[in-house]
């Protein structure tokens, strides 16, 4: 469910930072949430929110370095899936 864009910069930073907090949520799934580009999520949250939020930057960044990690992953699992649906298909 996408949500209407928010105009306010650092208001959408730190709502950005809530989102990938609760959710757990990448760069790419909070920029389709909020209707955003994935640079303008990036740069949100890498740039505004540790001068906005300082508390919650490290909390975010953590997730954010995790999801870093397995994006390698869940690349070979989409790939994975994609060729064993193919396969069903035949």
């Amino acid at each position: 469910m996408k949500t209407k864009p928010v105009q306010d910069i650092e208001e959408r930073a730190v709502i950005l930072g809530r989102y990938i907090l609760e959710n757990k949520a990448t760069v790419r799934a909070a920029a389709k949430h909020f209707g955003v580009s994935k640079s303008t999520v990036h740069k949100d949250i890498t740039e505004k929110l540790p001068i906005i939020n300082p508390q919650m930057y490290p909390a975010v960044k953590e997730i954010l370095e995790i999801n870093k990690q397995e994006r390698h992953i869940r690349g070979g699992m989409a790939t994975k899936h994609k060729y064993e649906e193919k396969h069903k298909d035949k």
